[in-house]
């Protein structure tokens, strides 16, 4: 037994425990590389911090797909339908009438969010126990709050199950822990083409019906709910591994709540990389140029770490910080839900510290590969002794094999989004159409 338990030592001595954070260095890296000598990451070498917002939002940074390598990877992992993704289509007509109907559908007061965070939390999470991995606990709930939002009728279901089909498969495709299923996304864009006719506003004229499930399901059925997952999985991990903001939200310390919520976002951002393309030359100052064409790669981590005392640790009552962007730059797409999204996360979180304790002893990262794992109990409620530290040593077994998988199936991913040449051929279809004499 000695032998056994000496020979388990050396093999878990001997674990690579510095792949995982490799990894997620290794994939920032990764985005700004793609696009070759074209790439340009921000904060960087050309472009400080301090001009971050600055160039974010400058008029000439608004290419969104059309002339980045990159694009070709994010198509692929949100495709169906990334072309007429609100988030991906260039700016134009199309645009304007999908971003229109979007805050349209997102124009919701204040007690309704409410009211339907809390209903969807009772139906999905309340009365769970025992050890969840908090992205999928949460994939449930925004399932049915986007159904209503979009539909408002319940959510049946089947409807349910579709979703966080697809919204899973993309989220697990994106962390690079699996590969793509295109039948549980074309299932989803099946199911929203035979139900238009209930959505509960006009949706975009001049698409098809095809094209509007696909900016339906691109926009409110995979995008939103994979975002709130993650953010909901961001903020209750965060509350499960410090329980002093865990028991002082739960005592409805007045303010505590929010801070914690934006510390979160301060140090786990739902966006690492946002790309945007220049279609014009932008002026520096002192010489400096950025040339039109440039693909330039918005790093929010480094941002929000820059000008922060002690930028990894997490402290809810830090001053204000100078970098700080949950929901990107206002005068450059900044994300639909900027004020929905803080209003249903309150909710559901008040609803689940008024009902459950949480605790976890896992590693929590931004890109958050392991899903969150944690021991949720009554209020008061303790672990079993050593549950915490099983949780941690399971988590670390796991995030060494996991980064593996990543490492192989990210290498794979990247080879045959270049290969497929989504958006570029999109594009050059397009360019061919134009170019095609009229009769």
């Amino acid at each position: 037994m000695l032998i056994l338990l000496a020979a388990a030592a050396v093999v878990v001595a001997g674990l690579p425990w510095w792949l995982p954070d490799r990894i997620v260095a290794l994939r920032t890296r990764l985005f700004a590389r793609i696009n070759g000598d074209d790439g340009i990451t921000v904060p960087g070498e050309l472009v400080t911090a301090d001009r971050f917002e600055e160039i974010y939002g400058h008029p000439a940074a608004i290419g969104r797909s059309k002339g980045a390598a990159l694009s070709d990877l994010f198509w692929y992992w949100l495709s169906p339908g990334a072309e007429i993704h609100q988030e991906h289509l260039e700016a134009g007509e199309r645009y304007t009438a999908v971003a229109l109907t979007t805050r349209a559908l997102l124009s919701v007061r204040r007690a309704e969010i409410e009211e339907l965070a809390r209903r969807c939390t009772a139906t999905t999470v309340i009365g769970t126990s025992g050890r969840v991995r908090l992205r999928d606990l949460m994939m449930p709930l925004w399932a049915e709050f986007s159904y209503e939002l979009v539909f408002a009728e319940r959510c049946p279901p089947k409807a349910r199950e579709l979703i966080v089909g697809a919204a899973g498969d993309v989220a697990t495709a994106l962390k690079c822990c699996g590969l793509r299923h295109m039948d549980r996304r074309e299932r989803l864009t099946a199911y929203l083409e035979a139900n238009l006719h209930r959505v509960r506003l006009p949706l975009p004229e001049g698409l098809s019906d095809e094209e509007r499930a696909l900016y339906l399901q691109g926009t409110f059925f995979v995008t939103a709910v994979v975002q709130m997952s993650e953010a909901m999985a961001h903020l209750l991990l965060v509350l499960a591994r410090h329980p002093a903001a865990q028991r002082r939200a739960r005592a409805g310390e007045p303010g505590h709540l929010d801070r914690v919520m934006a510390e979160t976002m301060r140090l786990y951002p739902l966006f690492g990389i946002a790309h945007r393309v220049t279609v014009a030359d932008i002026e520096l100052g002192g010489g400096g140029r950025i040339p039109a064409g440039s693909v330039l790669c918005f790093d929010y981590p480094a941002f929000h770490h820059a000008g922060t005392p002690q930028p990894g640790r997490f402290d809810p009552d830090r001053p204000r910080w100078p970098h700080h962007l949950p929901f990107g730059v206002a005068a450059n797409r900044p994300c639909p839900a900027w004020r929905l999204a803080p209003i249903a996360m309150r909710a559901v979180t008040e609803e689940i510290l008024g009902r459950h304790a949480l605790h976890s002893a896992a590693s929590h990262t931004r890109s958050m590969p392991n899903r969150g794992p944690c021991l949720i109990t009554t209020p008061g409620g303790v672990p079993a002794p050593g549950a915490l530290a099983l949780m941690r040593l399971r988590d670390r077994w796991e995030d060494v094999w996991r980064s593996l998988v990543q490492l192989v199936l990210g290498t794979y991913m990247v080879w045959d989004a270049r290969r497929q040449r989504l958006c570029a051929r999109h594009f050059e279809r397009e360019e061919n159409a134009h170019a095609r004499p009229q009769p």
